[in-house]
């Protein structure tokens, strides 16, 4: 947002983001606040490769400033136009900075909307490099909420909020039964998709092939334009007429207008002002959930990734998806096989394959931040009525743990 609103011609953002501390770098923007795409980054690595030292590199001493809080105070004043008008702001929420920096601009946010004050997770509320309290500071890693739950149980909220370390993240946390669960990235997408198409938004709506195909279907119902684009949001963040864009890693971007990219403060605003709408009507994230099952088909998403030491894991294993291609998966016939690396009419070549099956779909990728193979997984089991939900979850299940299971064997991992 600074870049967009000092008019700057690039920035640069230092941070280990949602990754371990050792994995600490930076992201570059360019001029029109989205992050880099081919040629900018061959052009960019070119120039750090040609420096032999860093004594040769100019530091000046002066010419450059430091900028003061009136860069806050701008994007402060445009998570008013986030929310709509005179809408309910009731929700009550925990707050996860996971050890970040978001804590201290997310308070004044939503005090701002007046939204009742977050209950803190104490122990990560305050920025700390070394992430003391988790091994991957990120939301969706196992064990990263379990304070944030902790803390929920203790205070009995309407909904959990977390954000990684430098804040581009929302990870949404709701009451299933008796415990506390996280919702997937692709739910609360769908929620937050859903609650804009409610307010009666104009404009096109996006995401990644990685993401669920229920966004298109919300969007197409409501006569949207909708686009797909490659994984990350220096993708999406280029879609023309963007108004609305997600991936399925806990990234929304609810106001392209000020922050092209991922934003974790207006995403909590806006799940946020949604959770207060449907408890003035007695009801919950989940039922709006149930009500999109029933109206559109049961989506359900999964993801298989292997963490690695070797990187040559992963290309054996993308090597021999496509030297030994699946015909079957969960027992369901693949009835397209695509190899992203010679792109589509739509995509640029990316290192990827896609897998069409009859009521589901497969993407397989090496992570672009991460030591990691990642597969993500996807079935649509209809829902006739909403008695028949419980049915289609438990079929969904099953669908899932055996597309996880074939393809484990297929890639050999």
């Amino acid at each position: 947002p600074a870049i967009r609103h000092l008019g700057a011609v690039a920035g640069v953002e230092v941070t280990a983001s949602h990754n371990p501390p050792r994995d600490n770098g930076y992201k570059v923007y360019l001029g029109d606040g989205s992050q880099i795409v081919p040629p900018a980054d061959a052009g960019i690595a070119a120039e750090i490769d040609a420096i032999a030292s860093l004594h040769d590199v100019p530091r000046p001493e002066s010419g450059w400033e430091t900028l003061d809080e009136a860069v806050l105070d701008a994007y402060l004043a445009r998570t008013d136009a986030v929310l709509a008008a005179g809408s309910p702001r009731t929700a009550r929420t925990v707050y996860t900075a996971m050890h970040g920096v978001g804590k201290d601009v997310l308070l004044a946010a939503f005090a701002r909307a007046g939204f009742p004050e977050p209950v803190l997770v104490a122990e990560q509320a305050e920025p700390d490099p070394d992430f003391p309290t988790v091994a991957f500071p990120n939301p969706e890693e196992p064990g990263a909420m379990d304070l944030a739950f902790g803390r929920a149980r203790a205070t009995d909220p309407d909904l959990i909020i977390a954000n990684d370390p430098d804040a581009d993240r929302c990870a949404v946390a709701v009451k299933d039964g008796g415990d506390w669960r996280m919702l997937r990235g692709d739910e609360v997408g769908a929620l937050l998709a859903a609650h804009l198409v409610r307010r009666g938004v104009q404009g096109t709506f996006a995401e990644s092939i990685v993401s669920s195909s229920l966004l298109g279907r919300i969007a197409g119902k409501a006569g949207l334009p909708y686009e797909e684009t490659l994984t990350g949001f220096k993708w999406i963040a280029r879609v023309d007429g963007l108004r609305y864009g997600y991936e399925e890693a806990l990234g929304y971007c609810v106001d392209p207008e000020g922050v092209r990219d991922k934003d974790g403060i207006t995403a909590a605003l806006l799940i946020t002002e949604l959770a207060s709408g449907l408890k003035e009507e007695g009801r919950t994230l989940l039922d709006l959930l149930d009500d999109l099952a029933v109206e559109h088909g049961l989506h359900a998403t999964d993801q298989l990734s292997v963490r690695v030491q070797d990187l040559s894991l992963i290309a054996d294993a993308m090597r021999r998806l496509r030297e030994q291609p699946p015909t079957r998966l969960a027992g369901l016939a693949i009835t397209r096989a695509e190899d992203l690396n010679k792109g589509t009419e739509t995509l640029p070549p990316t290192d990827g394959l896609r897998y069409t099956l009859d009521g589901a779909r497969v993407i397989v990728r090496p992570s672009g931040t991460e030591p990691k193979l990642k597969c993500y997984l996807e079935v649509v089991v209809p829902v006739p009525e909403r008695a028949d939900l419980p049915a289609a979850h438990a079929r969904a299940k099953e669908l899932l743990e055996a597309v996880k299971r074939d393809l484990s064997a297929a890639a050999g991992i």
